[in-house]
């Protein structure tokens, strides 16, 4: 396949996306990058209402100056955004962290779609729970505020981020609502995630992996990949987003090249054989 193409990640307000642009790290570039993305043909833009690691004003001003120039409208996007404890916080918080965690998720997402320019967004996303061993009393509160958001019409989606297998069947064994997405670090060596990707499947969520090429420089120096992507006409990095849809992963990417953003988006018309599908998962042994 060539290098570059036309394949548009495209969404509407009513269909989910095929690709998504992640603007985490990107800091002054965050508004110049989510225009270029969207230039580029992703309709997906995932951000956190977390200013230590996101600037999502910036996101906010990229999409502002997509819309002036024509290039999308509203109705063309999937906005995604988080809640973030204030562990995960630095002290620029979107929140009173002196209110309860019920109130704190309010003010988190009236402040999201202020930065967004938007009266919803259409996935927001727990930024991860509040203890790595179990799913607490906290995150309980936390999910049912979400709920609550969505039920307002703030957002159109859930989600949860950053979880184990154990996290979800905890969830589930309290009969809390299940998330629509589970969006998690994706390592190749630990099995590209398998067990949460099965649980998700079990459980009718979508799986959103990122990391994917930043967390697997492995996987993109491996020889039989190289040599697969180069009988492919390919890049490593779309082999490895080719094989992300085809066992059912929305990728994220965040690359901040424009070159990269037309490749990566043009993963989307390379079909891997079965067999070779299966090799790629296999690689973690």
């Amino acid at each position: 396949m060539a290098a570059r193409g036309t394949m548009m990640a495209v969404s509407t307000s009513s269909s989910l996306p095929n690709f998504i642009y992640g603007t985490a790290w990107k800091e002054a570039r965050t508004a110049e990058l989510t225009e270029l993305a969207l230039r580029a043909g992703f309709r997906a833009i995932d951000t956190a209402n977390q200013r230590r690691h996101y600037f999502e004003a910036g996101v906010g001003e990229g999409l502002a100056a997509a819309y002036r120039a024509g290039v999308v409208t509203r109705a063309d996007l999937f906005l995604q955004t988080k809640f973030t404890y204030q562990r995960g916080q630095d002290h620029r918080l979107p929140y009173d962290p002196s209110a309860p965690l019920s109130a704190q998720v309010t003010q988190s997402i009236v402040s999201s779609l202020e930065h967004l320019g938007t009266d919803h967004v259409d996935s927001f996303v727990l930024h991860g729970p509040a203890s790595g061993d179990e799913w607490s009393d906290a995150d309980a509160e936390v999910w049912e505020a979400m709920r609550k958001e969505r039920d307002a019409g703030h957002a159109r989606l859930l989600g949860v981020s950053n979880v184990s297998l154990e996290h979800l069947q905890q969830m589930k064994a309290r009969h809390d609502e299940l998330p629509a997405f589970v969006q998690n670090r994706c390592f190749a060596r630990l099995g590209w995630d398998r067990e949460v990707r099965h649980f998700c499947r079990e459980n009718k969520m979508i799986y959103q992996g990122f990391s994917l090429l930043t967390g697997n420089p492995e996987v993109l120096q491996h020889p039989p990949m190289i040599e697969l992507a180069t009988q492919l006409n390919a890049t490593v990095a779309q082999v490895v987003f080719s094989f992300a849809h085809a066992v059912e992963m929305l990728p994220l990417t965040g690359t901040t090249s424009a070159e990269h953003m037309e490749q990566d988006l043009a993963s989307l018309n390379l079909e891997l054989p079965p067999e070779i599908v299966r090799a790629i998962e296999a690689i973690a042994g």
